[in-house]
């Protein structure tokens, strides 16, 4: 064996003859063609230096003692190492079957002696950037195989890759972890028969089995797996057809168990409905407070239909103990106790409407008739405080979609509170009251005071628990009504007038504008009353 290195090495061809003179010319046509040489005078030898250099391109002559180029091209292509190698047969034989044999052992190339150098040096540049490139497309593929492990291996999702029929060819690190069994050991197993306690019943209605059969893709959440222990849990999962040139070889699924998800779930809606029914618990609560405080003046209310009953009542007997009566103001006399009977029914309809608890769901709601509803209901609070309420509203306003006695109880809020801030500062204008339609879904309804206007730093702190700016005030009122105002897809806010005074206002979605929303405006666009 003899090895010659020339100064450029990155192209390996292997001389392989067992004629010294021919090794030597072929040596002579590539010394100077920057290829890395090699010399072989029989086919052990070609085996071992092919094996420890991985040439490029291997130059075999055929007719040698011992072992000719036909086994050793036979040997370097059943050896992994040696498999990629581009052999040209290079021999006096030049048959076409001895050609034929060649090809059909592996043979890339033949060439007939006597060659030609440039020939042989054309032959050799062609198979040398064949099999350059052929590797570097391999290592590439392994590179690319290699990051395509890492991610998938990474992923803390499960994946499976099915064929046609279920069976699991890949499953990654995540689905061995979730199925609690190693990867080895769910490759080669049917996914519907490992995984599905149903799949005896028989193939319809199985997850991903539209997928495999079909090619149509599944996304469906809360299913039953089973592990191969027998244990199961709740899955969610996507399922794609697995397509090479449109032909359907099977699925990949995406899975991850979702136990602790579908418990978090069920501990925050039962959180929410917690808070929910806390929420309607203080708005009653605040509903309930509104009215102790309205007792008295409500008292003085009913009082007088029903002091005007008696007095007519009296009247009314008095006429008929005549001997001979005017039934005519008798008559009117009984008109005038029906009307009272029904202003005391109507003040005691409203209070009792005021007090109970809202019906769940919503209403559609006309606000001019809620709103005037409402200016009647703070009667006594006008009286109390001695102002007015100037209500404006267009009868073109469309209806809204919200509870009725939340909203009623919002808005008797804010115009007590008006009544009051306007009280305090002993001014006489109305509290004005009026509404409008934002955009097409949502109506905005403002209550505007006259009072002294709030501290600078209460704006932040406005809607929270417990702030108030009044002395006696427990600070329930407007937290409780901004909460009232969400639960109905709405806003509450605040607004400083420049001429001086209070405005707070509140926004409701306007009936069967759907996906419609009320979120505020932006602070560079929120409007000074």
């Amino acid at each position: 064996m003899t090895e010659v290195v020339s100064e450029n090495s990155e192209v390996t061809v292997l001389l392989v003859d067992d004629n010294p003179q021919n090794l030597k010319v072929l040596y002579e046509t590539l010394k100077d063609k920057g290829y890395r040489l090699l010399i072989a005078n029989e086919g052990e030898k070609a085996l071992d230096l092919a094996h420890r250099h991985q040439p490029e391109v291997i130059l075999l002559d055929i007719m040698m003692p011992d072992m000719d180029g036909y086994e050793v091209c036979e040997r370097l292509k059943a050896d992994p190492a040696t498999a990629d190698c581009a052999v040209v047969f290079l021999s006096a034989l030049d048959d076409l079957q001895a050609k034929v044999k060649g090809f059909s052992l592996g043979g890339a190339d033949y060439i007939s002696k006597p060659f030609q150098s440039l020939e042989v040096i054309a032959r050799v540049k062609t198979h040398a950037r064949v099999i350059r490139l052929e590797r570097e497309l391999q290592a590439r593929n392994r590179e690319l195989r290699g990051d395509q492990a890492r991610i998938l291996n990474s992923i803390s999702e499960g994946i499976y890759g099915l064929d046609e029929n279920g069976v699991i060819e890949f499953a990654n690190p995540a689905a061995a972890e979730i199925m609690g069994c190693p990867v080895d050991q769910l490759i080669g197993r049917n996914f519907f028969e490992a995984h599905f306690a149903t799949c005896g019943d028989g193939p319809d209605g199985l997850p991903v089995q539209s997928t495999c059969c079909q090619g149509m893709a599944e996304n469906q959440r809360n299913i039953r797996m089973s592990r191969p222990d027998g244990s199961g849990f709740p899955a969610e999962y996507r399922s794609t057809p697995k397509l090479d040139n449109d032909e359907l070889h099977g699925a990949v699924v995406v899975f991850r168990d979702i136990t602790a998800e579908l418990e978090s779930e069920a501990a925050l809606e039962e959180a929410r409905e917690l808070v929910q029914e806390q929420r309607d618990q203080l708005a009653h609560a605040s509903r309930l407070t509104t009215m102790g405080e309205m007792a008295a003046g409500f008292a003085h209310e009913v009082n007088q239909p029903l002091t005007a009953i008696t007095n007519y009542a009296r009247v009314s007997k008095r006429m008929m103990s005549k001997e001979a009566p005017d039934l005519g103001l008798l008559g009117e006399t009984l008109d005038k106790i029906e009307a009272q009977s029904h202003r005391a029914s109507e003040i005691i309809r409203r209070i009792r409407r005021f007090m109970k608890k809202p019906a769940t769901g919503k209403e559609i709601i006309s606000v001019p008739a809620l709103l005037e509803d409402t200016r009647q209901f703070a009667e006594v609070d006008m009286r109390n405080n001695e102002g007015g309420i100037e209500l404006s509203v267009p009868d073109s306003l469309p209806d809204v979609a919200a509870d009725p006695i939340q909203v009623q109880q919002v808005a008797l809020n804010l115009i007590r509170n008006a009544l009051e801030a306007t009280r305090s500062a002993n001014a006489s204008t109305p509290v004005e009251v009026s509404a409008e339609l934002l955009g097409s879904s949502c109506v905005r309804v403002q209550v505007r005071d006259h009072g002294v206007g709030l501290p600078a730093d209460a704006e932040d702190k406005l809607f929270l628990p417990f702030y108030t700016t009044k002395d006696e005030g427990m600070g329930i009122g407007l937290a409780t009504c901004r909460s009232l105002i969400q639960a109905q897809g709405g806003d509450i806010g605040f607004e400083r007038p420049e001429d001086g005074g209070a405005c707070f206002y509140f926004t409701l979605p306007v009936a069967g504008a759907d996906g419609a929303s009320c979120a505020p405006e932006p602070a560079s666009s929120v409007r000074e009353a």
